[in-house]
């Protein structure tokens, strides 16, 4: 019988898994320069089976503030959290996963230990015994097994559930996880993403959307929610002082909702602890002392299509698009030089999944007129026209798209396409888009670390995919790969779904932008080894505020 170990599951995950960071910093502790006033002498440690908790002379921040641009992200409980990066991030402080990964590898989390029967296709978790939900009940086995059953029922919007075939209690603290088929990126998609919900809470829950009590958010993370407001878009959590890996560094944690243009400022004055800023800043934000962390290229910017309308569902016109928009001079003028041009495959340059062999539509703007000429148009005075019609498109962005939509339009329309540009509030664009209640879209979503994304960002129903499946070939490639586990055989999927993918231009990806965040050094903040959870580019990993041994 086949067994993996812990130790040689985590060295077979490595192969690939890494997405090298431009900065790599220690593990996460309190910075020792604090100030008096914002520190709080520790109460005695309790003890853990994996790691025993900060010693006594460990001293707590008293308050963390993190500035968001947007605010409300959702109610920070499994199902009602939106369905974003930042969503995820905030309920990832109150809820955990089987596994977690720091800046450098999968870690455990309430899984000590793991095996892999490949006879079986079976996972088998040890999990951490000392383990308490924030109302006091222990954590067990059975809550393990009741979440991968609960999601049949009532799927979480990140996980496929059909990818767990069943799940069993071997004992109080043992669970067996048998999965429907091999599936290479189960720990990133499914054991390192599935938040475990309390059983004894979520077992008499059927009206999700309704289920937004205190008891809603009863986790068993390093945090506890103690008050939100979704006007304000303001979070603030508490410390779980009995949390089982450590001490939490802060007492309390605040997001706070703060314009992009301001952040610098507040940051400067002191009223926040980290925030992302803008790359014409960094150089002063490192002069001031502030710490300054990035990340490789993991978030693009997409012109999405509307692929089921005419004359947007051929092919053709879609690669006239491609050939009209000139991504390096996008790259310039819209991003002063602080992005990387997109690639037509999706996945990033600076990756190990990527193929430089596919089409890139190089700017080209006899050849996109060429294309459109091609399916019928007439170019008169400066535009396409068709039996009498002129060939008129909308393009919809949120505001803080505003810059790049302006320049879409004069490159669409310098092609002789004309274009009705609209920005509308952010979650408007996404209803939108998800109901194909649109013609062009700009917008991102990060999570390109393990290519399982290409799947999701394909083929899912999500506002996030192309929800593209007329290529057959594709379609099929999209789905084996999550299944075949020699990594080179993977990869050669992966370099085929990228060529098939930008030849037939369901989105285009437009660019990719460099991303800085600036925090005092209270806490010590990074970038996650291939984003929290299925990818989230966001340095706010949990275990940051989590001081540990």
């Amino acid at each position: 019988m086949a067994r993996v170990s812990r130790k040689g599951l985590l060295s077979a995950l490595s192969i690939f898994a890494f997405s090298v960071l431009i900065l790599v910093f220690p593990a996460c502790r309190g910075d020792e320069s604090t100030k008096e006033s914002d520190i709080i002498p520790s109460s005695t440690p309790t003890s853990s089976t994996r790691t025993s908790t900060a010693p006594q002379s460990f001293q707590q921040i008293r308050s963390y503030t993190i500035a968001d641009s947007t605010g409300d992200w959702g109610y920070p409980s499994p199902y009602a959290h939106y369905s974003r990066g930042p969503g995820y991030t905030r309920m990832q402080f109150i809820f955990e996963t089987l596994v977690w990964k720091n800046e450098r590898s999968f870690v455990p989390q309430l899984a000590r230990e793991w095996e892999y029967n490949a006879d079986e296709n079976a996972y088998t978790f040890t999990l951490q015994q000392n383990v308490k939900w924030h109302d006091g009940t222990d954590f067990t086995a059975d809550d393990v097994v009741f979440t991968f059953n609960y999601i049949k029922e009532h799927p979480y919007q990140w996980v496929d559930a059909s990818i767990v075939k069943s799940a069993q209690a071997i004992d109080r603290y043992t669970v067996k996880l048998y999965l429907s088929k091999p599936y290479a990126p189960f720990f990133q998609d499914v054991a390192g993403t599935q938040p475990i919900l309390p059983k004894h809470i979520w077992q008499n829950v059927t009206d999700l959307e309704k289920f937004l009590s205190p008891e809603a958010v009863v986790g068993t993370g390093p945090y506890k929610l103690a008050d939100y407001n979704k006007e304000l878009g303001t979070y603030l959590y508490k410390a779980n002082e009995d949390y089982y890996l450590g001490k939490p560094i802060a007492r309390e944690i605040k997001f706070v909702k703060v314009s992009t243009q301001m952040m610098p400022a507040a940051l400067k004055e002191g009223s926040v602890n980290s925030a992302s800023i803008p790359a014409e800043v960094v150089e002063d934000f490192e002069t001031a002392g502030f710490t300054i962390i990035t990340d490789p290229p993991s978030w693009n910017g997409k012109l999405t299509i509307n692929h089921q309308k005419e004359p947007l569902s051929s092919k053709e016109f879609r690669q006239a698009l491609a050939y009209a928009i000139d991504r390096d001079a996008l790259v310039q003028i819209v991003f002063r030089g602080n992005a990387i041009a997109g690639n037509p495959g999706m996945v990033p340059p600076t990756s190990v999944w990527y193929n430089p062999d596919i089409p890139q539509y190089k700017y080209d703007l006899q050849k996109a007129q060429q294309l459109i000429s091609g399916l019928g148009y007439t170019l008169e005075n400066g535009y396409f026209i068709k039996d009498g019609q002129p060939l008129k498109l909308s393009l919809i962005a949120a505001a803080d798209y505003k810059d790049l939509g302006q320049f879409i339009t004069q490159q669409l329309e310098k092609a002789g396409i004309r274009i009705d540009f609209q920005t509308l509030e952010a979650k408007t664009v996404d209803s939108k888009v998800g109901a194909w209640d649109f013609e062009l879209s700009i917008y991102g979503h990060g999570g390109l670390y393990e290519p399982s994304f290409l799947q999701r960002s394909i083929l899912g129903e999500g506002f996030n995919s192309a929800r593209y499946n007329a290529n057959a070939e594709l379609t099929q490639l999209l789905n084996d790969q999550l299944s075949e586990m020699d990594v080179q055989k993977r990869k050669s999927m992966i370099f085929q779904i990228q060529k098939l993918y930008a030849e037939n231009v369901p989105a285009l990806t437009l660019y990719y932008p460099k991303s800085y965040w600036a925090h005092d050094g209270k806490i010590s903040l990074y970038y996650t080894m291939d984003g929290i959870s299925i990818g989230v580019p966001i340095p706010l990993n949990r275990m940051c505020f989590v001081k540990q041994d």
